[in-house]
Formats: C-alpha cells, sequence, structure tokens
C-alpha cells in the first residue's frame, strides 16, 4: 500500500504540473488532430489535370468532360504559352495537349495523337495523372471500335448512323453500369485504413518517449536527495523501488488512454471488446517500457546522460520496430526487428485493430511483454540506488 501511495502521489504531482501536461497530454491530442486532418478525411487521390485544347471540337470537349467525371481529378485548360511557360519554371510538371483537327480526324476515322510535355518523370502526381488520362483515352478508343465494327456489320441495311450512336451509346452505358468484369479489393498484411494503420506505431512511440522522462526524474530526485529523504519516512528501498515503477507505469499509461480514447470517439475504429483489449496490450506494453526506465535511470549518473541513454534505445526501437511500416516476414531486417521490443506491442494491436483477433491470438507478445517486464524489474532493482555512488 505504501508503494501505491507513493505512485498515486507522484501521478497527482504530475497531473498538477502545467508543463507536463502540455506535453505528455496535449501533444498526444495534437498528434490524433494532425493524423485526423491528414487521414480522417477522403484518402483517395487527388490532382490536377493540366489540358491545352487547340482543337475546341465535339470530341476534345468530350475528352476534358470526362476528365472532369473523375474522381479526384481537377482539370485546369491552359493556352499554349501559359503551358509552355508553367513547364520552363517547373510550376507544373505535365501537360496534355490536344492537337487542332483532333474531333475533325476522329469523326473521318483518320488516327489522331495526343502530346504530353512533361518536365523529367512528371513526378508522382503527374504519372498518376497520365495514366488516369490513358485510361479515359483508352476508353474512348474502344467506343470508336465499337461503332465501326457494328457499321461494317450493318451497312446496306438501311440503320442510319445516329440509330448506330444511340444502341453503341446504350449498350456502353450499360456495361458501365454492370461490367462483365469485376474488380474487388482484398487487403493482406495491413490495412487500407491510414488512422489504423498509424495508430500503433503512434501509442508505442509516446510511451517510449515517456522512458526518457522517468530515467530522469529518478536521477534528479537522486541527486538532490529526495529519494534519501523519502526512506526516512519508514519507507523500505523496496518500497520505494516499487512505487517509482507504479507511478512511471501510471503516467505512461495516462498518455495511452487518451490517444485510444480519442482514437475511439474520432476515427470510431474500436468496438468496445477491441478497445478493452487494447488497453491491456497497452497497460502491459507501458510497464514493459518502465522496467527498462528504471534500468536506465540505474546505471545512468546524470540528468542528461539518462536522457541521451533513453533517446538512443528510443531510436533503436523506432528503427527496427516497424513503427510506422510492416517489416516483410523473410527479410532480414524482419529478425533485427525482433529485438525491438515496441514490435511485439506493435504486432499485437495490429492483430486486434486489423486483424480481427483476440488476445489469445497474440499470447507470445504478450508473454514477451511480460518477460521483459519480470526481467527488467529484476536487474533494475538490483541496480536501483537511493543516493549518488551508493546502494
Amino acid at each position: 500500500m505504501r508503494a501505491i501511495y507513493i505512485a498515486l502521489n507522484e501521478v497527482r504531482l504530475y497531473l498538477r504540473d502545467k508543463g507536463d501536461l502540455a506535453f505528455s497530454l496535449l501533444l498526444p491530442i495534437v498528434t490524433v488532430a494532425l493524423v485526423y486532418a491528414a487521414f480522417g478525411g477522403e484518402t483517395r487521390f487527388e490532382g490536377d489535370a493540366y489540358v491545352v485544347d487547340e482543337d475546341n471540337g465535339l470530341y476534345s470537349n468530350i475528352l476534358i468532360d470526362q476528365l472532369e467525371a473523375v474522381d479526384g481529378v481537377d482539370v485546369e485548360l491552359l493556352t499554349a504559352s501559359e503551358a509552355d511557360a508553367k513547364l520552363d519554371n517547373s510550376d507544373v510538371l505535365l501537360v496534355l495537349f490536344i492537337p487542332e483537327n483532333f474531333s475533325e480526324d476522329l469523326k473521318s476515322g483518320e488516327p489522331t495523337h495526343l502530346l504530353f510535355k512533361q518536365r523529367g518523370n512528371a513526378g508522382d502526381e503527374g504519372q498518376i495523372v497520365r495514366s488516369i488520362i490513358q485510361g479515359v483515352v483508352s476508353e474512348i478508343n474502344k467506343e470508336f471500335t465499337v461503332r465501326s465494327q457494328v457499321a461494317e456489320i450493318v451497312q446496306d441495311r438501311g440503320i442510319t448512323q445516329d440509330q448506330i450512336e444511340n444502341n453503341v451509346q446504350e449498350l456502353l452505358a450499360e456495361e458501365r453500369a454492370r461490367p462483365l468484369v469485376g474488380v474487388n479489393e482484398e487487403v493482406l498484411g495491413g490495412s487500407s485504413d491510414f488512422e489504423t494503420q498509424f495508430l500503433p506505431g503512434i501509442v508505442t512511440m509516446y510511451v517510449l518517449f515517456a522512458v526518457s522522462m522517468t530515467a530522469r526524474i529518478i536521477v534528479e530526485e537522486r541527486r538532490n536527495g529526495t529519494l534519501e529523504r523519502l526512506l526516512s519516512t519508514r519507507l523500505s528501498v523496496g518500497q520505494l523501488f516499487l512505487g517509482k515503477f507504479l507511478a512511471n507505469m501510471s503516467r505512461g499509461f495516462v498518455q495511452t488512454l487518451i490517444l485510444l480514447v480519442l482514437s475511439y470517439i474520432v476515427f470510431q475504429m474500436f468496438t468496445p471488446l477491441t478497445f478493452l483489449q487494447s488497453l491491456v496490450i497497452a497497460l502491459l506494453f507501458t510497464a514493459a517500457v518502465s522496467a527498462i526506465g528504471l534500468i536506465i535511470a540505474s546505471i545512468a549518473h546524470s540528468e542528461e546522460g539518462a536522457s541521451w541513454i533513453a533517446v538512443v534505445f528510443s531510436v533503436i526501437c523506432f528503427m527496427f520496430g516497424g513503427t510506422f511500416f510492416q517489416v516483410a516476414k523473410d527479410s532480414a531486417f524482419y529478425s533485427i526487428s525482433r529485438i525491438s521490443i515496441n514490435t511485439y506491442a506493435n504486432d499485437a494491436f495490429d492483430t486486434i485493430l486489423t486483424g480481427g483477433g483476440s488476445l489469445a491470438n497474440v499470447s507470445t507478445d504478450l508473454l514477451v511483454l511480460v518477460g521483459v517486464t519480470v526481467v527488467g524489474l529484476m536487474i533494475s532493482r538490483y541496480l536501483f540506488r537511493i543516493v549518488a555512488g551508493g546502494k
């Protein structure tokens, strides 16, 4: 109970410290807001298609109308001189030129060509826009091919061109509405939902940030004699050690709880069951990180040293733990990632949030976190010092 009192008192002081609250509580809120701004709305592609229409005919207008009908594509018409100037200045990287007599050539059945002018490789957006334009042009080519073939088949039967046009358009519209070959998506090894994909990394990142705060505070209290004075209140070293562990774990868990609650409310990515399961994973991961923080605090001789050790440890975990990207299981990097503690928390979160699993499916990951906590507490208890240079 004395250890719990220490933890509760430190949490109370932590919640009263405006500086700590601003960093530990408001920063997660800002992070969720930024993620929502980036991924909470439309996640489809959005780009500009710059077009120079030197034809101004029927079929150039049809091409432009079909481009404008593509979701995420905005068509901006330019003159030839404007386009060349923007390309020279790299203001735009790709421009579509529709040549003169484009419509006349199509009407007469003559082949015609569109022209792409681009800077370099046109950039990622330009390449996507070019592919979209080529897809629209391919559809127009199919329409003309169908019309010409139908016209050849029904020639000399007294069927007018308007009848052919109307029937072809009706059949094409029917095929677009109910295509013979449809395309479905099946997401494997991840989620197409960006918020769900990044949440585990954000949660583990903030808990790892708490390592530096944990280690620095204990080193500072040792240097100031605060730990030694606490022993005068009839606390044992073991009770003081356990109280510090519970306090550090509680601070880290408060951050995690705020992130998960905000994600529950804003992104609605949880069910009540997956939310509770995520809390269990977060609690075990926070306990493991807190135990490591105590080891760092026990071996560091200054606040700066504790911070640097914690930062290096956190960066290594970020790099090898698959914080914001998935590590392929058949790669050498996967074996290296097994040494990073947040790998197991990230895998557990992914299984719960995107894999439809339960805590039973992540039992190995949870056992690793429990093992790290137990071993970390044993090592840090052996190294724990009340005064500098002593035990």
